[in-house]
């Protein structure tokens, strides 16, 4: 499996979104295996960050001036909120710039990393690590279009739910392309 999201991400040409008036961030898309299937992890934000609190995401965050370039950004952010050291993550590849209702361009890096992992989470940012199993997640049954409010408007959108949790907002669109790349190299798509 490992190798069909490789050639999968290898062979996908990444849409960019050049936008003076959006903030450039960027989030890690965590894939690792463990017993016998592949899953994703997620964060749950706390409820003290600025924006998006206590939802369902991917480690990451803003660019800042001291980054090179936007996949430091995610290995750092990934590093500060979940303690995953650079050295242990292998990029992948990427999925389309998303923009979000907050005013971000999100550059999004699909990795692998190692697990079991010594995992330290940053309180003020992480209230939880969630590992989902990918298949989970391809799942029909766990996915839906609706209708959800945002912090700063409303619409329609993707969620996915997974004990409890939901998934949705730029998170859900990100996965969303993820799983549709993943089913287009597998010769089904939904």
């Amino acid at each position: 499996m490992k190798h069909k999201i490789e050639k999968a991400l290898q062979n996908y040409k990444k849409k960019r979104i050049v936008d003076k008036n959006l903030k450039p961030a960027a989030v890690l898309v965590p894939l690792f295996y463990h017993e016998g299937q592949y899953h994703v992890l997620f964060t749950k934000r706390s409820n003290e960050v600025n924006d998006h609190k206590g939802q369902v995401s991917f480690p990451g965050g803003a660019y800042e001036p001291a980054d090179s370039r936007l996949i430091q950004t995610a290995l750092r952010e990934a590093e500060e909120e979940i303690g995953l050291r650079t050295e242990d993550v292998e990029i992948l590849g990427e999925l389309d710039d998303g923009i979000t209702t907050s005013g971000y361009i999100i550059s999004p890096f699909v990795s692998f990393i190692p697990y079991p992992y010594p995992f330290k989470t940053d309180r003020k940012e992480v209230e939880e690590i969630l590992l989902v199993p990918l298949l989970v997640l391809m799942d029909e049954i766990n996915f839906r279009e609706d209708y959800y409010p945002t912090e700063y408007k409303s619409g329609p959108g993707y969620v996915y739910e997974y004990e409890g949790h939901i998934i949705w907002g730029a998170t859900a669109r990100i996965l969303k392309q993820f799983i549709n790349l993943l089913q287009t190299e597998n010769g089904a798509s939904r």
